[in-house]
């Protein structure tokens, strides 16, 4: 049987100093408790997670709520999410429970079903749900982070890629071969994540003093946020922005079948770098989302919140730096 005692022997710190570490306390720094958690995987030790429960009132089970709209094959991006929180909750030695949200429960504001059973501490949500729905959510005063979105509620900490920003440099490098004439794919009034992604590419329009023609503004999916085909304008731009690498594959699968050739005569590029980018013909250039901090960020801001750590009590908006993939998709022009 593995104890404390033993651990901070072999690490050469005392027990009160593994306890703290075992239990996410402050007063011992990241790097030290990543290294005495793993000492004490690879000794055996066996941390009672229910005698902690007894102790601090709490569960250790976090939800992560995902509209079912969200979840499907076509969004395997948020279960990618998923994955990554449940490694990082894992460990802090708490645990995920993830929840599909249906359509009827958003429509009847139900909460998570494990939160309203006491079998959870807070929800982190990904995939915006319904605004109404929102407003409920936060109003129960639930323990809330909401991952990869925001909403105009200031009662809840947001992490997000910097997708304003992210576009906008895409936006440059297409301007900087040459392209003048750029279009938009994505509903802009779903997410709060096509909005800025649209922003970004007009902020960069704007700054080079090229007019955005709304003829080539094209909709991805409906206010539901359910893909719907494509239609092309009758001029196409010579560059289009996608709001996510799905929709550029969809895209340039359109674009082919119309006798249109990517890039030879239109570029395109999208969001996200997930398997949609190597699966077209040709490749996407893109922007890679930071999943893995992403995950961490949220992670530590939901135990923060219910441990009471040092500035918990307030609320903030936190953006994760993109970076741009260049693959064979966008031509230059000049």
């Amino acid at each position: 049987m593995v104890t404390m005692g033993d651990i901070a022997k072999k690490a050469g710190v005392s027990t009160v100093t593994v306890s703290k570490a075992l239990n996410d306390k402050e007063g011992v720094s990241d790097e030290m408790k990543r290294k005495i958690k793993q000492m004490a995987a690879d000794m055996g030790y066996r941390f009672h997670a229910a005698a902690k429960s007894m102790r601090s009132g709490r569960t250790d089970n976090i939800v992560i709520l995902i509209p079912e709209r969200f979840a499907g094959d076509e969004q395997a991006f948020y279960l990618k999410f998923y994955r990554q929180i449940i490694s990082v909750l894992e460990s802090y030695d708490y645990y995920g429970i993830l929840q599909i949200l249906s359509s009827d429960d958003e429509e009847r504001l139900m909460l998570p079903k494990a939160f309203l059973e006491n079998r959870a501490d807070g929800v982190i949500v990904l995939g915006q749900p319904k605004k109404e729905y929102i407003e409920h959510v936060t109003k129960e005063n639930v323990p809330l982070v909401f991952l990869d979105f925001y909403t105009d509620q200031l009662n809840a900490d947001v992490v997000v890629t910097d997708n304003f920003y992210a576009v906008y440099e895409l936006t440059n490098y297409l301007i900087s071969q040459g392209h003048r004439e750029i279009g938009f794919v994505g509903n802009v009034h779903t997410t709060s994540s096509i909005q800025d992604r649209f922003l970004g590419m007009y902020k960069s329009l704007l700054e080079h003093r090229l007019p955005f023609n709304e003829r080539y503004l094209v909709s991805d999916r409906d206010d539901a946020g359910r893909f719907i085909d494509l239609v092309l304008p009758e001029k196409l731009p010579t560059a289009f922005v996608c709001n996510c690498d799905h929709v550029g594959y969809l895209l340039i699968k359109k674009l082919s079948d119309s006798g249109i050739r990517v890039p030879e005569d239109c570029s395109v590029v999208g969001f996200d770098n997930d398997i949609y980018a190597t699966l077209s013909t040709p490749p996407l250039t893109t922007v890679e989302v930071d999943l893995e901090e992403m995950a961490k960020v949220a992670t530590k801001r939901m135990i923060e919140k219910l441990e009471g750590d040092k500035g918990s009590d307030g609320y903030g908006r936190i953006l994760i730096k993109g970076s741009i993939v260049f693959r064979e998709s966008v031509k230059n022009i000049q």
